[in-house]
């Protein structure tokens, strides 16, 4: 059973970044592992993060979904968690996959409104209203994990509601992304240097490089781990986040940069490449090569080759009537326009995600899929 639960916990942190980019939501890991309501279980327990994020996953109707966690640094060494969740959390730590604070206070609302993102928490945050007013002006932005009959469930603290809101970074917070942060202590992982493991660190690869969000205190730009003020290194490459979308569902988001492109495929070569194989049927296993296309930012266009044997198609403007359709033959290139997706075989497309048509027609998969039912319930 120990080993079962192990699993999860992997499954997990391919879900757990602080990247900017591909972050969903925010939320305080402390917290969410002590809502002890949702499994009935222990009074403390790192599986109810996979319940979570699960719920998050069935509200924006996509899979492998990131959350950005801040913990307290008393997480890593509570009692209530057991030795192999305080192992997996300090191993998360070290690779920079989640902010370690001393007083981690209300630094999940500084990274929401930098970052445009929701928050996860049943804390209503009354006295900061009017620090961050979109916590009134946007409902939605904050949402309570709360049980409900197929798991857990979302309801919002200001306005109802059950769907997580985005909104747009901050001015200052579309500034900082625009810039790229070095914290000047030894082996930082959120501005230094990057760690890696886990069985599923396949998911979160792109995160490994230093993405954390930087803190603003007084207007500088300041580690949150360290509390030391951050150097500017330079202008952040130009990057692009997109998705691949199969049978109506996004199934990963990915970063494209200036300086290194990605192979999509059944089974791409080499490192960086992002696998479709797990997510196709025995006809489109059989359709889509092993590396199938190639994605290049160039400047601020995304130019998108076909280097497979069966060509692919593009939808311009996001259109899926066949008479719109455009093919894309073996070794042509073609810049793609707003709303344009590439489809590597019906129903298997790459684009922006902010363009996919809502409405998939399945639930996400759930990152708790292995995990032992009974663990979650018997007390410790």
């Amino acid at each position: 059973m120990r080993f079962e639960i192990s699993k999860v916990l992997d499954a997990i942190e391919g879900r757990v970044c602080t990247d900017p980019q591909l972050a969903r939501a925010v939320l305080d890991l402390a917290e969410i592992i002590r809502y002890q309501d949702l499994d009935g279980g222990r009074p403390a327990s790192s599986l109810r993060l996979g319940m979570v994020i699960d719920a998050l996953a069935r509200s924006l109707e996509e899979d492998s979904v990131p959350v950005y966690a801040v913990v307290h640094r008393g997480m890593l060494s509570d009692a209530d968690l057991t030795s192999n969740e305080r192992m997996v959390v300090r191993r998360w730590a070290d690779d920079g996959l989640v902010e370690v604070l001393d007083n981690p206070g209300d630094r999940m609302l500084e990274v929401a409104d930098l970052l445009g993102l929701p928050v996860l928490s049943r804390v209503r945050f009354d006295g900061l209203r009017g620090r961050f007013p979109w916590l009134v002006e946007q409902p939605g932005r904050v949402l309570a994990p709360v049980p409900g009959a197929g798991g857990p469930v979302f309801i919002a603290h200001v306005g109802g509601g059950h769907t997580p809101v985005s909104g747009p970074p901050s001015p200052a917070g579309a500034k900082l992304l625009s810039r790229e942060w070095r914290c000047p202590e030894s082996g930082c992982t959120l501005f230094g240097g990057a760690g890696g493991g886990g069985a599923f660190a396949d998911l979160a690869r792109i995160d490994r490089a230093p993405t954390g969000q930087p803190s603003l205190r007084n207007g500088v730009p300041t580690c949150p781990r360290h509390g030391s003020r951050l150097r500017d290194a330079g202008p952040r490459p130009r990057s692009e986040v997109l998705a691949v979308r199969v049978g109506g569902l996004i199934r990963r988001r990915f970063v494209l940069t200036e300086d290194q492109p990605v192979m999509i495929g059944r089974a791409p070569e080499g490192s960086g490449g992002i696998m479709l194989g797990q997510w196709l049927n025995d006809e489109a296993r059989r359709w889509i090569s092993r590396n199938h296309l190639r994605l290049e930012l160039r400047g601020a266009d995304v130019v998108a080759t076909d280097v497979s044997t069966n060509g692919s198609g593009v939808r311009p403007g996001g259109s899926l009537a066949e008479t719109d359709r455009l093919a894309l033959a073996p070794q042509q290139s073609r810049v793609l326009g707003t709303g344009d997706m590439v489809e590597l075989y019906p129903g298997v497309q790459i684009g922006r995600p902010n363009e996919f048509p809502a409405g998939a027609p399945y639930n996400p998969d759930s990152v708790m899929s292995e995990a032992p039912t009974m663990a979650m319930r018997l007390p410790r």
